[in-house]
């Protein structure tokens, strides 16, 4: 059973104007369409002001611009989605895991497991292994040698991670995540590939969350560095001596090449690649689906992507384009013969 709020508790505890009935009682947050009357919802754009009329919500969030749009009781805040991201993590508090080693699980000589953290079955925890305080370390996970998880951490069933490996607290691994495994380094020699060692480690900082399926490479020679706060969505690749700046999100299925260099604040879309050895600037926002070619030195939106249109007229527009180096090559010609005109005139 959920526990349940007064709105006059939700705003003592985040914050934000209470305008209405500070007492009504909230047990769960939902959208404006299918809000019960013990329900709070959010409207985070003006564009959608047309659904307060015909909501049931108890309460909603809602920002300044839109706190006289509707009558219900209502919390007004600077950030309306923050705020409903706040109140939801409020009334969906994860489930309390078993603290202690389950039977089953396996864990590896001097490693050291503080006493508050859940280590669950079939989990293994290699030889000199760090797990900190109220850590929990889910079904099947692997910890490899001498690697270090920080406090509050949550691995959900099955991540891996290798030897060696530093995180910070708080952080969350979803299944299927693989931390510190090799990068990609081989070596040419006489017709066959030899590989490199990957030797460096992962180091990753605090309150950073891994989606599923997300891999990211232990450095060949230096670490791999994923800084503070950064959120990784899931089946994205971070290759060998990747440094992610602190607050940086990358959404799913992007690729990032070895030895990238991405700044702070960094907005990077689905499907977007970076390739190996450029440097993003802070505060740089990449378009889905977008190839990174080259550095970006200066703060901004960047998108390269070639517009959606239908089969046929892509067909066409693909002819032209390889044919685009000989058609500047022509506009140039003819320019030339433009300025030689004019100069006989």
């Amino acid at each position: 059973m959920n526990i349940t709020y007064r709105l006059a508790d939700i705003a003592a505890r985040f914050g934000g104007q209470v305008l209405g009935d500070t007492g009504v009682h909230i047990c769960q947050i939902a959208t404006l369409e299918n809000a019960q009357p013990n329900q709070i919802s959010f409207l985070t754009n003006s564009k959608y002001r047309t659904q307060l009329a015909d909501t049931r919500a108890g309460a909603v969030i809602l920002g300044e611009t839109d706190a006289d749009a509707t009558d219900l009781p209502r919390i007004v805040s600077d950030n309306p989605y923050a705020y409903f991201a706040k109140v939801s993590a409020l009334l969906n508090p994860l489930p309390e895991a078993k603290v202690g080693v389950h039977p089953s699980a396996v864990v590896g000589a001097h490693a050291q497991v503080d006493p508050t953290a859940s280590i669950a079955a079939m989990a293994v925890i290699g030889e000199g292994a760090t797990i900190g305080a109220h850590s929990v370390i889910g079904e099947g996970c692997c910890i490899g040698a001498n690697t270090v998880i920080g406090s509050n951490a949550r691995l959900y069933p099955r991540v891996v991670v290798y030897h060696d490996c530093v995180i910070g607290d708080n952080l969350i691994a979803h299944s299927g995540a693989v931390i510190g495994s090799d990068g990609f380094g081989i070596a040419m020699d006489e017709g066959v590939w030899i590989k490199i060692p990957q030797i460096g480690r992962v180091v990753i900082g605090n309150d950073v969350e891994i989606g599923a399926n997300t891999t990211i490479d232990r450095g060949a020679l230096d670490d791999t560095v994923i800084e503070d706060g950064v959120k990784l969505d899931n089946q994205i690749q971070v290759a060998h001596n990747v440094r992610i700046g602190a607050h940086t999100a990358i959404a799913g299925c992007a690729g990032i090449a070895g030895s990238a260099v991405i700044g702070r604040y960094c907005l990077i879309g689905g499907g977007a690649r970076i390739l190996g050895h450029l440097q993003l600037a802070d505060h740089v926002e990449i378009a889905a689906h977008t190839l990174v070619g080259k550095s970006i030195r200066e703060a901004g939106s960047y998108a390269a992507i070639f517009p959606f249109s239908t089969t046929g007229d892509w067909r066409k527009n693909a002819v032209h384009l390889r044919h685009l180096d000989d058609l500047a090559k022509r506009i140039k010609t003819l320019e030339q013969e433009l300025k030689l005109l004019k100069g006989q005139n």
